[in-house]
């Protein structure tokens, strides 16, 4: 899969965002200088498939609390979500599904699904009462039978998109 460069990113946040070790991802760009990345910049990630291989999709608006799951650009469903809360945006942007882990424990309900963002994900409840509202640290929480059915379908790599 390949990473373009945003403002302010360095290659050391890259890594941890994409969970993925930061020698790995200098031993997958021959040549590039870690501490010289340029806005655009094309960086491979190893070990992740490229979004344009799976024919799955996810757009999330924060303002209307919803989810939807497409396939070939085709929408499947439309989940209700919670997002994250005052002083704790949502962030915006494009991102991709890197990992699942079932059973995660306290807040996070049945299932985690991380995105390309440290600390953020889209994940169960414990709280089923807080969906349709602005409640999280910044994740987005669907119901635990959602989650869980969409995790099922979605395979690593699935792009995500979030606008307000």
């Amino acid at each position: 899969m390949v990473h373009t460069v945003k403002t302010g990113e360095t290659l050391p946040q890259i890594a941890r965002d994409y969970r993925t070790p930061l020698s790995s991802i200098i031993a997958a760009n021959p040549g590039i200088n870690p501490n010289a990345l340029y806005i655009g910049q094309q960086i491979i990630i190893p070990g992740i498939p490229s979004a344009n291989t799976i024919p799955y999709k996810i757009e999330i608006s924060t303002d209307n609390r919803w989810l939807r799951l497409y396939k070939n650009d085709v929408l499947q469903k439309q989940y209700p979500i919670a997002v994250g809360r005052m002083l704790h945006d949502t962030p915006i942007g494009n991102f991709i599904i890197i990992n699942k882990a079932p059973n995660p424990g306290g807040p996070f309900g049945t299932m985690w699904m991380s995105l390309s963002k440290e600390h953020y994900g889209i994940h169960g409840t414990n709280d089923p009462s807080s969906i349709g509202h602005a409640v999280s640290r910044g994740c987005i929480r669907m119901h635990n039978q959602d989650v869980e059915e969409l995790a099922s379908i979605i395979p690593i790599g699935t792009s995500v998109f979030i606008h307000p």
